[in-house]
């Protein structure tokens, strides 16, 4: 089942190996374990996926594809991933990242109003960061370990279902 559903919406190796942009990786997306889907990588590309959906930097996609790689699992399962945090749900998970870590470093909270000015965001970024920084740091590891888990155990329960199923015909 969890093999079916994401192969469905996975992108063709083919076609990504001969993007213009991807050829920068040279070698490194040839190998086939990148590509591969398995209860090892699909599990691992989890846990890069929602690591990386964590981290308060531009280009979270090329840190989980990097990542990918280094650890050889599933490539697109966690470059998908990352896109938990995007553009709506980026402010509500970082600001609750920020008060974990405030809460760990035993800060108060900085209230603020936002302006759009890079004077403002360099300040704003110098009160907060350490503990910005900490609690997405935490929060990511926390994540990337239980959807490790997670997935692992949801994926070992599809094919036991699957294998009673089969040997009940």
């Amino acid at each position: 089942m969890p093999k079916k559903f994401i192969k469905r919406f996975s992108p063709n190796p083919e076609t990504l190996k001969a993007h213009p942009h991807l050829k920068h990786f040279g070698e490194a997306l040839h190998n086939p374990n990148l590509w591969h889907l398995n209860r090892r990588s699909a599990a691992g590309a989890v846990a890069v996926g929602l690591f990386c959906a964590w981290m308060p930097i531009p280009f979270q996609m090329l840190l989980a594809a990097v990542i990918a790689m280094i650890f050889t699992v599933n490539l697109p399962l966690s470059v998908a991933l990352v896109w938990i945090s995007n553009p709506i749900t980026m402010p509500p998970l970082f600001y609750g990242a920020y008060r974990f870590g405030a809460f760990i470093l035993q800060e108060p909270v900085v209230e603020f109003n936002f302006e759009l000015s890079f004077t403002w965001l360099g300040q704003i970024l110098e009160t907060i960061a350490p503990a910005l920084l900490l609690g997405c740091f935490i929060i990511g590891i926390t994540s990337s370990i239980l959807g490790y888990a997670l997935f692992r155990a949801f994926w070992r329960f599809t094919i036991t279902k699957k294998w009673q199923r089969r040997n009940k015909k």
